[in-house]
């Protein structure tokens, strides 16, 4: 530092105006171009259903398709109660805190300290008070830099708030459909258990008038003892859904109501009314991945901006005061300002700082293929989840179709017995076949049902992170 004089601090001032300006309008050189991103994404789905007439669900509130009231309260409540989104919103809001003060590095800083000082022959002891002010100048894209990894950072959290959204969105709406799949089967099974028992009743009654072999009557009791096995499956089921729907509902415990039986979901129909560049909004892994680019570019600016010499401006004022002397005149209360640039360059690690910022492009161009290789996966996912669902759609209607047949037999066999046609046992058998067919064919709608769900997780189907959340105090 260059001492001057307290009547030259005009001058010093202008001088130090005149500098700092010419300095900031370099402050942008050597920023680090930020890439192009040209995610691969096709045109169009390949393995979409052609386009239908029915409710058409959008990415945000695609649950909705299953028209299931009771499902869409239990989505919200899980939406505003679960605790995994709650500290994803926090993240989210420590992040944008930060990123508010990306360039406090870059702001001029004051600093006061005081000492006591003694003079070299010991006559004296002074008390010093100093003001220092720096300000390091963000010259070669720092700033610009600093920007990006901020913005970067905030939005890998929020990405990963979103896919915290996506994820408790796709599981709850699971855990539901097979909480009422589990309750239609169990209400199958006691409905087979049933039939069994009176089939098993009625064998036994043949076994004692000698019209059937004691072989009969023991197969129907083996098949009694299964029927009774299968039937603890879905109870144990609906017990293990009801308490994972109360953990991500954040409840201490499950609702009663959950275990009151209820219908089947019904997705019908449906169209998808999206297009694969979707996937780039609403995607969590491919936000996460944008963001890293981004984060990525920042960093790499930082380290060429390192490269160059680093500039400041630097000012202080020391005021000192005699507080003993040995002396009869002793000055008090005197003063000194000093101002002047400072400049740091670097020489012995230069070379090290060159390889870093070259480590860094590679780490950017790795980040690069990263991007495109998540929105490949993205594509990938959703193709196999539209192939999966045509494929459960069409089992669905091919068991639906078996079970209307069944159900026409079973009709005509009513009517034979109420005729005395044919014997009670013989219905026994038929109705536990019509109540096997249709287990199955609600069997083939869970599996649908699940299949959509898989294919709006790989969409990034969820609600839109709530763009006015507030910084947290």
């Amino acid at each position: 530092m260059t001492p001057i004089k307290p009547s030259n601090t005009s001058r010093a001032c202008r001088t130090l105006l005149t500098l700092s300006l010419g300095l900031t309008a370099v402050t942008g050189c050597s920023v680090a171009p930020l890439p192009a991103l040209k995610p691969p994404a096709p045109e169009a789905w390949r393995n979409a259903p052609s386009p239908l007439a029915p409710a058409r669900p959008d990415l945000n509130r695609w649950w909705q398709a299953f028209n299931d009231p009771e499902l869409d309260t239990l989505v919200d409540q899980a939406l505003q109660n679960n605790l995994d989104v709650a500290a994803a919103v926090e993240r989210l809001r420590a992040a944008r805190v930060l990123s508010q003060h990306a360039q406090a590095p870059y702001l001029p800083s004051l600093g006061v300290k005081t000492h006591d000082a003694i003079s070299p022959d010991t006559s004296s002891s002074y008390f010093l008070i100093g003001f220092d002010a720096q300000w390091e100048l963000p010259l070669f894209g720092a700033r610009q830099s600093a920007d990006r990894i901020a913005e970067g950072n905030q939005a890998l959290v929020a990405a990963d708030l979103r896919s915290v959204q996506v994820s408790l969105v796709a599981e709850v709406t699971r855990q539901w459909v097979e909480l009422r799949s589990a309750q239609q089967a169990e209400r199958a099974l006691t409905a087979i258990r049933d039939a069994q028992q009176e089939k098993l009743a009625l064998l036994r009654v043949r076994e004692q008038l000698g019209l059937a072999p004691h072989a009969d009557v023991a197969d129907a009791e083996a098949e009694l003892a299964r029927a009774e096995r299968q039937l603890s499956a879905p109870q144990q089921q609906i017990q293990r859904h009801v308490q994972q729907l109360a953990l991500l509902a954040g409840r201490p415990g499950p609702d009663p109501r959950w275990l009151k039986p209820g219908p089947q979901p019904a997705l019908g129909q449906w169209q998808l009314n999206s297009v694969p560049a979707d996937l780039l909004r609403t995607r969590p892994e491919i936000t996460n991945a944008e963001a890293e680019v981004l984060v990525a570019a920042g960093e790499l600016g930082m380290s060429r901006a390192d490269i160059y010499p680093h500039l400041s401006l630097g000012a202080s004022l020391q005021w000192s005061l005699n507080i003993a002397s040995n002396r009869k005149h002793t000055p008090n209360g005197n003063s000194i300002f000093s101002a002047g640039p400072g400049i740091s360059i670097p020489l012995f690690d230069w070379g090290q700082r060159v390889a870093t910022a070259r480590a860094k492009g590679h780490l950017l161009q790795a980040a690069v293929l990263a991007y495109r290789q998540a929105v490949l996966q993205g594509v990938a996912e959703a193709e196999i989840a539209l192939s999966d669902l045509e494929q459960t759609r069409l089992r669905e209607h091919a068991s639906r179709q078996a079970q209307r047949a069944t159900q026409t037999h079973l009709e005509a066999l009513q009517h034979r017995a109420r005729l005395g046609l044919m014997s009670p046992l013989e219905l026994t058998t038929a109705n536990v076949q019509a109540l096997q067919t249709m287990q199955q064919a609600d069997s083939a709608s869970t599996e649908r049902d699940i299949a959509y769900i898989a294919l709006y997780k790989a969409l990034g189907g969820a609600p839109l992170p709530n763009p006015t959340l507030k910084d947290a105090d």
